[in-house]
């Protein structure tokens, strides 16, 4: 099946995709998938911190879209660290994951293309008063991005049709604490100012995450592509499944953590949610810092969120290594 029949039942041709990217390696798959997919049309791209610093989140980011021929894309720079803190230093786990540069440690021709002028927050929330209903924002690291944009202005949190977010554990325990995902660890009191205050609210956590695996067969299939792109892709997605294993995080193969929040962003058929009026913990002296959970004292109100609690494993697979091999076969 080839990356163009994918997913044209929905009509989603106008909407118009924003995505806020740490870009480490999945970052990147999620990046390639949004450039492939015909149903929507990615307007750009926010950096965050997080698998790396937002700084060179920002040039990984303007790197992967000239490999892969999308140099319109612009990128803005968002929030280099989060609301209680004045600064952001890179985890050593997340270099031994993501590589010290955030992608593998592969080196990219660098992009004849620079970061706008704009704050990616500005950029936001322009967007949404643009786009309103017609757009989806997709943010893959820490949520301290969208929560200024709603500081800044509060209507950004009822304009934006689609934010789906990956990030979080509510069926499973977190990868940080036995309650706490990375992305939301990274600045809880952010991530519980979104998820009570933004609509039209999907969180994909590794409830789903980590039931969608990929190997080095696919990605033997992109090498047999031969481009630079194919090739490139290949040798950060190795080095991420080879720390999967050398971790003992998974030695089945690696987690397509992002690339499936925006495949669920466009097509929510990916994935069975859950209704709740999601909140997270922030006291500290609690014991579960960052965890992301149904919020007990709004039961008999009308739920505000979505959690993503089961994935159609094999068609998400199968569809995502078909865009794949659509995007970088040019």
């Amino acid at each position: 099946m080839s990356a163009s029949n994918i997913r044209h039942t929905n009509n989603m041709a106008h909407k118009k995709m924003i995505l806020d990217l740490d870009t480490g390696i999945d970052d990147a798959l999620a990046l390639a998938y949004a450039v492939g997919d015909p149903n929507v049309d990615l307007i750009g791209i926010i950096s965050s911190y997080g698998n790396t610093l937002m700084t060179t989140a920002a040039q990984n980011s303007l790197n992967l879209l000239h490999l892969l021929g999308a140099d319109d894309v612009p990128v803005f720079l968002g929030e280099s660290h989060s609301s209680t803190t004045n600064h952001f230093d890179v985890m050593p786990i997340s270099q031994l994951i993501h590589g010290e540069n955030g992608i593998g440690d592969v080196t990219l021709e660098t992009s004849p293309r620079s970061v706008e002028q704009q704050s990616g927050v500005d950029f936001l929330i322009e967007s949404a008063h643009k786009y309103n209903d017609d757009l989806i924002f997709i943010p893959t690291g820490p949520l301290t991005n969208l929560a200024s944009a709603i500081k800044k202005d509060s209507a950004v949190a009822t304009l934006i049709g689609n934010t789906t977010l990956m990030g979080g554990a509510l069926t499973v325990p977190g990868n940080v604490t036995p309650f706490t995902e990375a992305n939301i660890h990274q600045d809880p009191e952010d991530a519980d100012f979104v998820f009570t205050r933004q609509k039209n609210l999907t969180m994909v956590g590794l409830d789903v995450t980590l039931r969608t695996l990929l190997t080095k067969k696919e990605t033997t299939a992109w090498r047999a592509l031969d481009t630079t792109a194919a090739n490139k892709f290949a040798e950060l997605m190795d080095f991420y499944i080879d720390a999967y294993a050398n971790l003992n995080i998974d030695k089945k193969g690696a987690a397509l953590h992002d690339p499936l929040a925006v495949a669920v962003g466009i097509d929510h058929t990916y994935v069975s949610t859950l209704p709740l009026s999601m909140h997270v913990t922030y006291d500290k002296e609690s014991g579960d810092y960052g965890r992301t959970i149904g919020n007990k004292d709004k039961l008999f109100e009308p739920t505000t969120s979505k959690v993503a609690v089961l994935v159609d494993t094999n068609r998400f697979v199968s569809d995502f290594q078909a865009m794949m091999l659509s995007v970088l076969k040019k």
